[in-house]
């Protein structure tokens, strides 16, 4: 098949991108810089210039793919509504090339989109679409295009790491940095989902054309690991001491990270991998956050 991927070149795309080539598929990656068009084609892959500011852009990658893998979102997080909003925007433009067609257009979104309310971890048959999470908004832009008869499938991502990034918990670590002390609200029983970088691009490449539409994939290693127990970790990288704060303190301490600090997001991937033979096999997030190098993080 002939696959559009956007955010080809950034964190999560440039691994889909040799996953996809080395399963036989030819792949058109967006970027917008020569840059990208340099290590597209050292990938073995087309590139496709476009921005996500300009939605006829990614159109016209659209119009010359058998599918689209949609991974470019703007994680510039003090600014996340209007992200969304714009994550929002493109995939319904997007959406709009496919229409007729059966040609699978699969959306990225977050596992809290599953979360039932009831303290179960989130899961695949559930679209919670009063989730506090403003990327809400890609799940409901996706079920619009559903309705209009798009082959419409979804990703949803847990916290994606490697020693480098880690989904949330890179700005946590420079917050943290920054207010000389590593945080967490109440007991921080509060748990997050995870999974390695290799293991999620793994998942996008064997399902991005694999299931009904609708069909949701949870790209979950692990189910949820305490706020505590990554404070303690990013504590001992960083050398800070590791507070409990209260919810009125950490909305001083937070600022716009506050809504996410108390968030419980347990995920599961069972149905997921009832669906497709997926078995993660990188390290988990607390062995890659005790082996990141935190001198070369403070220069990102």
């Amino acid at each position: 098949m002939r696959v559009f991927v956007t955010g080809a070149t950034g964190f999560i795309g440039s691994r889909i991108v040799p996953e996809l080539i080395a399963g036989g598929h030819e792949v058109i990656g967006m970027t917008r810089s020569d840059a990208g068009e340099r290590s597209l084609a050292q990938a073995g892959a087309t590139a496709h210039r476009a921005t996500l500011e300009d939605p006829e852009s990614v159109m016209a990658g659209v119009e010359k793919a058998d599918a689209v893998i949609h991974t470019a979102f703007d994680h510039d997080f003090s600014n996340f509504v209007e992200n969304c909003e714009k994550d929002r925007r493109v995939i319904a433009a997007m959406g709009s090339v496919l229409k007729g067609s059966d040609r699978p257009l699969m959306i990225t979104s977050g596992t809290g989109m599953g979360d039932s309310g009831d303290g179960r971890p989130a899961s695949e048959d559930i679209c919670n679409t009063t989730h506090p999470n403003p990327r809400v908004a890609s799940e409901i832009a996706a079920q619009a295009l559903l309705d209009d008869g798009v082959h419409i499938l979804v990703m949803r991502l847990p916290q994606v790491h490697d020693t480098v990034r880690q989904g949330l918990i890179t700005p946590y670590i420079q917050i943290s940095r920054e207010k000389g002390s590593v945080a967490y609200v109440g007991e921080g029983a509060n748990r997050w989902p995870a999974a390695h970088v290799s293991d999620v691009a793994k998942l996008y490449a064997l399902s991005f054309n694999k299931g009904a539409p609708g069909t949701r994939y949870h790209a979950v290693a692990e189910e949820g690991i305490t706020a505590r127990a990554i404070a303690q970790v990013v504590g001992a990288g960083l050398n800070l001491p590791v507070v409990s704060l209260s919810q009125d303190e950490a909305q001083a301490h937070f600022g716009w990270f506050a809504m996410f600090a108390s968030l419980d997001m347990p995920a599961s991937s069972a149905i997921t991998r009832e669906r497709i033979d997926w078995q993660p096999t990188g390290p988990d997030l607390l062995t890659d956050l005790k082996n990141m190098d935190y001198q070369a993080a403070a220069g990102h």
